[in-house]
């Protein structure tokens, strides 16, 4: 695992943009649905080291071809990225693949925490699968699991434009402003590239991923970069699971009082704490800011609240709903 997080821690394509292009040179790798192989070539054409999981059969042959036209420049493996490391038992079937494999077959190595990037990641997130997919991505990010065992792994994703929106909301945004907001917001950089307009001849994209609506009128390219500073002061790959389950407990109703909620972890000295924390007795659980929510966890660290065998029951329950 990386260090750090171990013990304690054509025309008909829309165009990559200049500043994600840019710096997308030797050694990075694209992980989409390549499909016919547009966006393949269009990193190709900009010198980029490709390394195409295409899970869709019929479409390696093509991909196959190209690959054996370039000197190394692109390797083509069968499988879905967005089946990476499945929770199951016994052998890995294609399309899903595991990830310990596929960085071996890169000869990827695991980076310290706090190093650059090891690696830039393409791709396009499933439309039915989007939220689950935010879910499995998070929980890996915080557990330093799956592709951040090689360290801080950047996302270049396309995501639905409602999806972004939760994602960069803040609290005066009420209907948008979720846990899936705060936990992003407190693990990641989060960077728009581009928005593609579903108008934009992207015919052919929403035929090859079944997208039979959305939400919005664009897609939204973002680039996901995990922080440096993720697993410092209170915050561990180790304990990351009690975070996630203290900001869904508080957003479950985000007009609920935080007092309210600190009272009923039986955490006594409650009002002291958020005298502390400087933040308002009143204070509703909508109106903390993603760092509100780490310095209240890192306080939180050193009551005795953490070490309840219940909370610890309910934390391995939240982890069973969602990281599946």
């Amino acid at each position: 695992p990386a260090e750090g997080c171990e013990d304690d821690t054509e025309s008909r394509v829309p165009k990559i943009p200049r500043n994600a292009e840019t710096n997308l040179r030797l050694n990075i790798y694209f992980f989409p649905p390549s499909g016919p192989g547009v966006l393949t070539r269009t990193l190709l054409n900009a010198g980029v080291r490709v390394v195409a999981l295409e899970s869709h059969s019929a479409f390696l042959p093509n991909l196959q071809s190209l690959e054996n036209r370039l000197d190394g420049q692109l390797k083509v493996i069968y499988g879905d990225f967005f089946r990476l490391d499945p929770l199951i038992t016994g052998p890995v079937k294609p399309p899903a693949v595991c990830s310990e494999k596929l960085f071996e077959s890169m000869g990827v190595a695991a980076v310290p925490w706090r190093a650059d990037v090891p690696v830039k990641i393409f791709g396009i997130l499933p439309q039915k699968k989007e939220r689950n997919t935010l879910w499995r991505l998070l929980f890996a990010l915080y557990e330093c699991s799956s592709i951040y065992r090689y360290g801080r792994v950047e996302l270049n994703v396309f995501i639905s434009e409602k999806e972004y929106k939760v994602l960069t909301a803040k609290p005066a945004e009420v209907r948008a402003y979720q846990a899936l907001s705060v936990l992003w917001q407190v693990g990641c950089e989060i960077q728009l590239l581009h928005m593609v307009s579903i108008s934009y001849q992207l015919t052919w994209l929403i035929d090859l991923f079944f997208f039979q609506w959305l939400p919005n009128d664009h897609l939204c390219l973002i680039r996901l970069t995990p922080r440096k500073n993720l697993f410092t002061g209170g915050m561990k790959a180790k304990n990351s699971a009690t975070f996630i389950f203290m900001v869904k407990q508080c957003l479950a109703k985000p007009r609920s009082r935080l007092i309210d909620r600190l009272n009923s972890w039986s955490l006594y000295n409650g009002r002291k704490l958020l005298r502390e924390l400087e933040i308002p007795e009143n204070a509703e659980t909508v109106n903390l800011y993603p760092e509100d929510y780490r310095r209240l966890f890192e306080a939180l660290q050193s009551s005795s609240v953490f070490t309840e065998s219940w909370f610890h029951d309910e934390v391995l329950e939240s982890i069973r709903n969602i990281n599946f």
